[in-house]
């Protein structure tokens, strides 16, 4: 069973053994490879408004994302979230659970959407789970991303309205 639960400066270097790898492959994440360990935790635990974790039984950290308002002012009604798997946990839904998590949280927090400005089109496994959990590609970057292997790639923008506006003004949505 998955526990999700914010998280602690206690569980940092938890979070930086699920970070790490992923950085450091650069394949799926903008961060720079050689990202410090303090940059990496400034901009996980200090930018967003919340960090997650998401842990086994034993309290082993599996998975991490964080969540904040995508824009300031008149965009900070939509959320930004980014969701790390530890490699030994991928393919045991704890992607899923953390991304049903988020938008539940976004919703609590008062958000209304959630955007991922930059889904790496390559990273075919996140594309797909997002897209069955309800978000769609809106735009496409064409070769905004330099990957190690496969060179200038594109990345996606997805987007997900989380609550439906009723009181949204000169729209013509309901």
């Amino acid at each position: 069973m998955i526990h999700i639960r914010e998280a602690l400066d206690a569980d940092w270097p938890a979070i930086w053994a699920v970070l790490e790898p992923t950085f450091r492959r650069g394949d799926t994440y903008t961060f720079p490879t050689d990202v410090t360990e303090d940059e990496a935790r400034h901009s996980w635990t200090q930018v967003p408004t919340a960090t997650f974790i998401a842990c086994d039984e034993q309290g082993t950290v599996l998975g991490t994302y964080v969540i904040k308002p995508n824009q300031p002012g008149q965009g900070a009604h939509v959320s930004n979230c980014g969701y790390v798997v530890s490699e030994a946990a991928r393919g045991l839904g704890v992607a899923s659970a953390l991304c049903e998590h988020s938008q539940q949280q976004a919703l609590r927090m008062g958000f209304r959407a959630m955007q991922f400005n930059f889904v790496v089109s390559t990273n075919e496994r996140a594309v797909q789970l997002w897209q069955r959990m309800g978000f769609a590609i809106v735009g496409t970057l064409p070769g905004a991303f330099r990957h190690p292997q496969h060179g200038f790639v594109d990345a996606f923008v997805m987007y997900k309205q989380l609550q439906n506006s009723v009181d949204t003004v000169g729209t013509g949505t309901a």
